[in-house]
């Protein structure tokens, strides 16, 4: 990939890195590189660093990596990831957290356990960073960020910095209204009493059905597809015959239809390209169409055909 310039990038006092492999970072551990990955040193770092960015230059933020696929044509402009000073968790009074957008889902839920504020206990079921559930809405178990959300500290593209309380951000399901290029720094959650070994027995349970159901050690990006009004993307897939359907090193689990994985070998392409097939052989059997839960970014490949596994 050509990368661009470095005298058109601003001055930065965290680590920017030219044409820098994001498959390592990602669940999938498939896809191409970013032109540039930017880890500010803190929040006056990253502010800056966009405004002074051309307008025209793309940027997305990075979280975990796990409900995403890059492609393998790589990802264009500047890709954020949000490191140890934005990972901070701590009590703001009884019944509220502040969290950083690079701190994890695990982090938050314990932190509230500790503190014996219930109520984010489904937090702990989410492979995510706080910036990446706060943007999509992120849920299981009953309960979406929209339910404890109090507000969020966004950098906007333009290198503004903006607090948006709840009403601000549009929640439907799975989804936000959060403009492109804005990377959410820091979020506010509120829960209620409860004590800490009901907390962690709540987390203890969700764990364990995560445990039972869900592909969880194998390189997965969680669910794929958003479950439709009234059914279980799950169920759709399984009951058009997709459970093990295969192309290359890309599958359909055999523990859960709604969970794509990496063999070991397979292509950001193949898994995205298996994706698009599922969808269109539920649509044939079910005539429901799914729609993506997993993001896709950056620049496709052509895609190969599709078999499943054993077919010549």
């Amino acid at each position: 990939m050509a990368v661009l310039s470095r005298p058109s990038l601003p001055a930065v006092r965290g680590k920017l890195t030219p044409d820098a492999p994001l498959a390592p970072l990602v669940w999938f551990k498939t896809g191409g590189r970013a032109e540039w990955l930017f880890e500010p040193a803190d929040a006056k770092d990253l502010c800056g660093f966009l405004a002074g960015l051309d307008p025209r230059i793309p940027v997305m933020a990075l979280g975990l990596g796990s409900n995403l696929i890059v492609r393998d044509g790589g990802v264009p402009g500047v890709v954020v990831r949000l490191g140890k000073a934005f990972a901070a968790v701590t009590a703001s009074d009884d019944l509220t957290l502040r969290c950083g957008g690079g701190a994890s889902g695990i982090l938050v839920s314990s932190t509230a356990r500790d503190a014996g504020i219930g109520g984010l206990e489904f937090l702990r079921s989410i492979p995510g960073t706080v910036g990446g559930f706060v943007r999509m809405n992120g849920g299981a178990y009953g309960r979406e960020v929209k339910d404890v959300l109090v507000d969020c500290e966004i950098v906007l593209r333009s290198g503004e910095r903006r607090c948006l309380a709840l009403a601000d951000l549009g929640y439907t399901y799975r989804h936000s209204a959060l403009p492109d290029g804005a990377v959410v720094i820091a979020a506010t959650f509120r829960g209620h009493p409860a004590a800490p070994e009901a907390i962690q027995a709540e987390m203890d349970r969700i764990s364990a059905s995560r445990e039972a159901s869900q592909p969880l050690r194998s390189k997965t990006g969680g669910s794929t597809f958003k479950n439709p009004p009234g059914g279980k993307a799950w169920e759709l897939v399984d009951r058009a015959g997709c459970r093990g359907l295969s192309l290359g090193g890309a599958q359909v689990s055999e523990k859960h239809t709604n969970f794509l994985i990496n063999t070991g070998s397979a292509t950001s392409t193949e898994i995205e390209a298996l994706g698009e097939d599922v969808r269109r052989r539920v649509k044939e059997n079910s005539g429901v169409e799914l729609e993506w839960e997993i993001q896709r970014v950056g620049t496709p490949v052509p895609a190969p055909g599709i078999k499943r596994e054993g077919e010549q």
